[in-house]
């Protein structure tokens, strides 16, 4: 009983948030959809099992599921290439039942080595695409599909082209109510009485204020009534049948057909990796600081895909514009993701000329604030003060998000940090201090916590650069770990090279199993990893530093 107590504890913030992603939601599954050349309806199947099946089993707690503009072209190809929706459905409950397997065998738990920057990065690079994306539709310029994420677009146009174009096609109507909205939804949260009516979100607000001003704009024939191509365009059935049609089933022929599983294997991966970036970026989000079990949420995505391949929905991820939405609307747990997914479901069935009212300008406002709290400037700002490790990997992400997507962004994100991991990983090994290089000077070389076969070159350069007759100290105190090449390289340098050389080495705080000898009077540590014990060596060090060479 408590459980579910708890579950429902946030009620009313969940509720508004949860409005607030629907409105969102609603016309991003129909442009992926329209997008990905399939029936409209299956965008917001999608959505429904995301919302409600993914949202009940995810252990994510702003997280939202639903169709995803990154499988758009995926999506495309594969219903164009295997000639009929229902082939691939089956494809798309083959990817499930990949995902299921994954979650299984703890795939997941790849997502601990995203690093933060680089998430980051991905983040404020979507806030960009999504102002990119719907300043045209904030002034009735929509030739281009809600949802597309891509800076090269489908009709020929790219990101800034269809900026430009808008001056040419600006309806005075949208841009007002774009106008309106966004006022609404700025003052807003800064008005005591009404930021204290957390039931009813800003969003619904500019969404019901712009409904009733087309309408005032209609009935007095007005230049500044918006057409129906700028509202949201849901399909209503017009009979049982017709609603009996939106229900595809899976061709499970497709089984024998190998291009159906390279399809569901594709799929299977690419919504695998973009949900795990989305649930770091959401546990990023999270002011709570709570952690996802990724494992689990790859076990919630592949049933969520193999139920709605089951009735004709598209493939789905987590997605970060609805999961942004929801944190920016106040989310508090997983409830607002089900009760997007339960709008959903009732409105399209009980409401869609009422839904059809809402105008996409009013929607873009909404966007346009997620969006601009995505890619604030002092997000850029505060890695560009932590330094250039930080910095470029994070600049280097949030810029290839823009202009490539987001996948090869997280990529390149990634491999700038690989870069400067190995490359601070062989400069901070060991830290080499040189007192003079003068007769009878003490030359110390201490090693880190952890020293690995990528440090052996930088190492071996030092040993070799050592002036003959001199007097080293190798001091391994404070390591928890020597790779094996390593030890055998200070080894032959202890035994061989500084004999020659007339170097006096003196070996300090090798542990037992590193089977190095350390010099006389310092017996071989073991491996107790316990503050206590490490300052004792050190102080051991400090004390007995004076009489290494007598």
């Amino acid at each position: 009983m408590n459980k579910h107590l708890g579950f429902f504890s946030n009620f009313k913030s969940d509720f508004a948030a949860g409005l607030v992603v629907f409105l969102v939601a609603l016309p991003l599954c129909l442009g992926i959809a329209l997008a990905s050349g399939a029936p409209l309806f299956s965008g917001v199947i999608s959505g429904v099992i995301g919302g409600i099946v993914v949202g009940y089993l995810s252990k994510s707690h702003l997280s939202v599921s639903g169709p995803a503009a990154g499988l758009t072209a995926i999506v495309l190809s594969a219903i164009t290439d295997l000639g009929a929706f229902n082939l691939f459905l089956t494809a798309v409950f083959i990817a499930g039942v990949l995902q299921l397997v994954l979650g299984f065998i703890k795939a997941g738990t790849i997502s601990n080595y995203f690093p933060t920057n680089v998430i980051e990065g991905m983040l404020a690079g979507i806030g960009v695409i999504i102002i990119l994306k719907q300043i045209p539709h904030a002034f009735g310029y929509d030739p281009d599909f809600e949802g597309d994420e891509s800076f090269l677009q489908i009709d020929g146009q790219n990101s800034f082209s269809e900026i430009f174009n808008v001056f040419g096609h600006i309806q005075l109507g949208s841009m007002l109510i774009a106008l309106v909205s966004l006022t609404i939804l700025i003052a807003w949260p800064k008005i005591k009485v009404l930021r204290k009516v957390k039931v009813v979100p800003p969003a619904l607000v500019a969404v019901v204020v712009s409904i009733l001003l087309n309408e005032v704009f209609r009935a007095n024939v007005s230049v500044l009534q918006i057409a129906n191509e700028h509202l949201v365009n849901l399909p209503i059935p017009k009979s049982v049948e017709e609603l009996k049609g939106i229900f595809i089933a899976p061709n499970f022929i497709g089984f024998s057909n190998p291009k159906v599983w390279i399809v569901g294997l594709t799929i299977a991966i690419v919504a695998s990796i973009e949900t795990l970036l989305c649930i770091e970026a959401a546990d990023r989000m999270d002011s709570q600081r709570r952690y996802t079990d990724t494992n689990v949420e790859l076990k919630a995505q592949g049933i969520g895909n193999m139920l709605s391949a089951l009735i004709g929905g598209l493939p789905m991820t987590s997605v970060v514009v609805r999961t942004s939405a929801n944190q920016a609307a106040g989310a508090k747990s997983k409830l607002s993701s089900i009760i997007h997914g339960v709008l959903l479901l009732v409105s399209v069935i009980s409401i869609p000329t009422l839904l059809n009212k809402i105008p996409l300008a009013t929607l873009a406002a909404v966007l346009l604030m997620v969006g601009y709290k995505l890619a604030n400037p002092k997000i850029i700002l505060h890695f560009w003060e932590k330094g250039k490790y930080q910095f470029v990997p994070f600049i280097a992400t949030f810029v290839a998000v823009v202009f490539l997507d987001l996948l090869k962004g997280v990529a390149l994100g990634m491999v700038i940090s690989a870069i400067f991991v190995l490359k601070g990983n062989m400069k901070r090994a060991y830290r080499f201090r040189k007192e003079g290089y003068q007769e009878g000077d003490i030359i110390h070389i201490e090693l880190a916590q952890e020293v690995s076969f990528l440090n052996k070159s930088a190492i071996k350069t030092t040993l070799n650069d050592l002036p003959p007759n001199s007097k080293v100290v190798i001091n391994a105190t404070d390591t928890v770990y020597i790779a094996h090449d390593v030890l055998d390289m200070i080894y032959e340098f202890q035994t061989i090279k500084a004999k020659d050389l007339n170097i006096n080495v003196k070996l300090v705080g090798f542990k037992a199993e590193y089977n190095l000898e350390n010099s006389e009077g310092y017996k071989n540590t073991v491996t107790i990893e316990h503050k206590y014990n490490v300052m004792k060596r050190k102080m051991e060090v400090i004390e007995n530093k004076e009489t290494f060479f007598e």
